[in-house]
C-alpha cells in the first residue's frame, strides 16, 4: 500500500473516500467541523438524528459527490473522547479500510489537530490500522476476496510526518509478513521454509545474512533439546539464524539477540493434545516469525543497531522415534532435563537457542514464544506477559510495547519459583504436574539457559493468534504479527 503525506485540507483532498473521526460524547470538532462547514451542516444533522454516531469501530459512509474533492466521506467512532489512543485511531482506520476496501482505491485521512495525540502519533496508528486491518487471510480460497485499496493520504503538515508515515508502512508491511507465516499451513511452512525465507530477507536487503544449521550441525553442538523435540518428526529441524550488521551501529558494545519459537506444528507429541482446534498448532512458529521478519523491517530502516536472531525451528510429532515422557535429555549448556511432558518442547527448542545467541554474543536477549495456555487464560488476547532478570531491561520492552501497540505487561522472577521445575532425577524437569504458575514456571525455566546479561522472555500466547475478532483493528482469525512492532521499536530505542 502506498502511503503518502499532503500538505491540504480534507475537505481539498482527491480520494475515493476522506476519513473524519467522531468521538462519542461530544459535538463535531477539529477537521471533522471543518469538512461539515463545507457540506453545510450535513453531518451535523446526521449526528443528530443518530445516523452518526461515534462508537469506536463504527462507520458511516456519506456521498457528497461534487461538494468536495472525495466524493465520499467516512465518519469514524473513535469511542469517547477521555479514551482515545493510538488504539482506537488503529480502530477506526481499520474500520474504514474494511467498509470502503471493496471500491475505494484510495483513501485520505483527515489528521486532527482537536485530538490529544500529537499528530507524529495519528499517523503512526493511522498507517497501522489501515495496512494491517486491512490484512486478507483467504489467500488460498479460490475466489481469493481482495481489496481495492492501495492507497493512503494523510491530509496535514509538519516537519517529518512523511518519515513518520513510512516508517510505519514498512513496519507494518513486515508484520503483514509475519502473519503470512503464521497462518500458512504447515504442509507449506516447515522448518526448512522458514530457512528459506530468512535466506530471502538476507538476499534482498544489505547488511543481513543468514544460516540454517541442519541436524547434523545441531547435534555436532550438543543441542540435546532441541534435537529431542524434533525427532519425531519426518521434517529435520533447522536453527535458523539471521545477523544484522550495520556499518557503523551507535552502540558498538550492543548486539540485540533475538530469540523465536518455530514449533512450525505442534501435536503435543506423545502427551499428545486433544483433536479440537488442534489446526490452530501452526501457530506454534508465531515467535519465530516475528523475530525473522522483524530482523528484516530493522534491516530496511537501516537501524543502526546490530542484531543476531535465532529461531529454533521444529515440528513436534507423535512416533515410534518421538521423544517420552521419562527421558533425560542434556541441553548445549550442560544441564539435564527430565521429560515429563511432551507437550512443554517450546521451553526445550529456546532453551538451545538461547544459549546459542548468547554463544555468539548476544549482549542483551529477548525471546518471543508461544509458550503456554496459562499465560492466555491469565491475560487473553490483548497483552503478552514478559518475565526478565534485568529490570531495566524489562522497563524498555515494556515503554517499547506501549508506543508499538504490541502491549505487554510485567510478571514476576521470585527465586523460589525455581522448585516447580525441580526433577528428581536431573537438573530440572520440563513441566509440572501442579496447576500454579504455568507461565512463571517456565519463564523460570529458560533462565537457566538465558546466560549472562539483560535477557526477557515475552509468552506471547495470547496476542499472537486470534480465535475470533479482537474487537479492534485485529479483526480477523489467525495470526497478527505480533513482536514484529515491539522489537522494532526496542531496536530504535537501542540506536539512540
Amino acid at each position: 500500500m502506498r502511503v503518502e503525506v499532503q500538505a491540504v485540507t480534507p475537505e481539498q483532498v482527491e480520494a475515493d473516500v476522506v476519513a473524519v473521526p467522531l468521538a462519542a460524547d461530544s459535538e463535531l470538532a477539529g477537521t471533522t467541523a471543518e469538512v461539515d462547514s463545507k457540506l453545510d451542516g450535513l453531518l451535523a444533522r446526521l449526528a443528530a438524528e443518530g445516523e452518526l454516531r461515534g462508537d469506536a469501530g463504527r462507520v458511516s459512509v456519506v456521498h457528497v459527490d461534487g461538494k468536495l474533492g472525495a466524493r465520499r466521506v467516512a465518519v469514524a467512532g473513535l469511542g469517547p473522547r477521555d479514551q482515545i489512543d493510538a488504539d482506537a485511531l488503529r480502530t477506526a482506520a481499520a474500520a474504514v479500510a474494511r467498509e470502503t476496501g471493496g471500491y475505494a482505491e484510495t483513501v485520505a485521512w483527515a489528521l486532527d489537530g482537536a485530538l490529544e495525540l500529537s499528530l507524529e502519533e495519528q499517523a503512526r496508528a493511522l498507517v497501522e490500522g489501515t495496512a494491517i486491518g486491512s490484512y486478507e487471510t483467504a489467500r488460498w480460497k479460490a475466489d481469493e476476496p481482495k481489496t481495492k485499496l492501495d492507497s493512503l493520504i494523510l491530509c496535514g503538515e509538519g516537519d517529518g510526518l512523511a518519515a513518520v508515515a513510512e516508517r510505519a508502512a514498512t513496519v507494518a508491511q513486515w508484520t503483514n509478513r509475519a502473519r503470512d507465516l503464521v497462518n500458512s499451513p504447515p504442509n507449506e511452512t516447515t522448518p526448512e521454509r522458514l530457512a528459506e525465507r530468512a535466506q530471502e530477507i538476507a538476499s534482498s536487503l544489505e547488511h543481513v545474512s543468514a544460516e540454517a544449521l541442519d541436524p547434523d550441525q545441531i547435534a555436532k553442538l550438543g543441542m540435546g533439546a532441541l534435537a529431542a523435540v524434533a525427532q519425531g518428526s519426518d521434517n529435520p529441524a533447522r536453527l535458523v539464524v539471521l545477523r544484522y550488521d550495520p556499518p557503523e551501529p551507535a552502540r558498538g558494545d550492543v548486539v540485540l539477540g533475538l530469540v523465536g519459537k518455530a514449533i512450525t506444528f505442534d501435536t503435543g507429541g506423545i502427551s499428545l493434545k486433544p483433536s479440537l482446534h488442534m489446526e490452530d498448532m501452526k501457530g506454534d512458529m508465531a515467535g519465530g516469525a516475528a523475530v525473522i521478519e522483524a530482523t528484516g523491517a530493522i534491516a530496511e530502516l537501516g537501524l543502526p543497531v546490530r542484531v543476531l536472531t535465532v529461531a529454533a525451528a521444529s515440528e513436534n510429532m507423535p512416533s515410534g522415534h518421538a521423544y517420552r515422557p521419562g527421558d533425560i535429555i542434556t541441553a548445549a549448556n550442560g544441564r539435564t532435563i527430565e521429560i515429563t511432558n511432551t507437550d512443554a518442547e517450546g521451553r526445550l527448542v529456546l532453551a538451545d537457542a538461547l544459549w546459542y545467541a548468547r554463544e555468539q554474543g548476544a549482549t542483551h536477549v529477548l525471546d518471543l514464544a508461544t509458550l503456554t495456555g496459562a499465560m492466555e487464560v491469565a491475560l487473553g488476547d490483548l497483552y503478552a506477559g514478559v518475565f526478565a532478570n534485568d529490570e531495566s531491561w524489562r522497563d524498555e520492552i515494556l515503554a517499547a510495547g506501549e508506543a508499538s501497540g504490541d502491549h505487554i505487561w510485567p510478571f514476576p522472577m521470585h527465586p523460589r519459583y525455581r522448585r516447580y521445575v525441580d526433577s528428581v532425577f536431573a537438573d530440572l524437569k520440563n513441566s509440572s504436574d501442579l496447576r500454579q504458575a504455568g507461565a512463571v514456571l517456565a519463564a523460570k525455566f529458560l533462565e537457566e539457559f538465558a546466560g549472562e546479561g539483560p535477557w526477557a522472555h515475552a509468552d506471547i500466547a495470547g496476542p499472537a493468534f486470534l480465535e475470533r475478532s479482537r474487537g479492534d483493528y485485529l479483526s480477523q482469525r489467525g495470526g497478527t504479527g505480533y513482536g514484529v512492532r515491539l522489537i522494532v521499536e526496542l531496536a530504535s530505542r537501542l540506536s539512540e
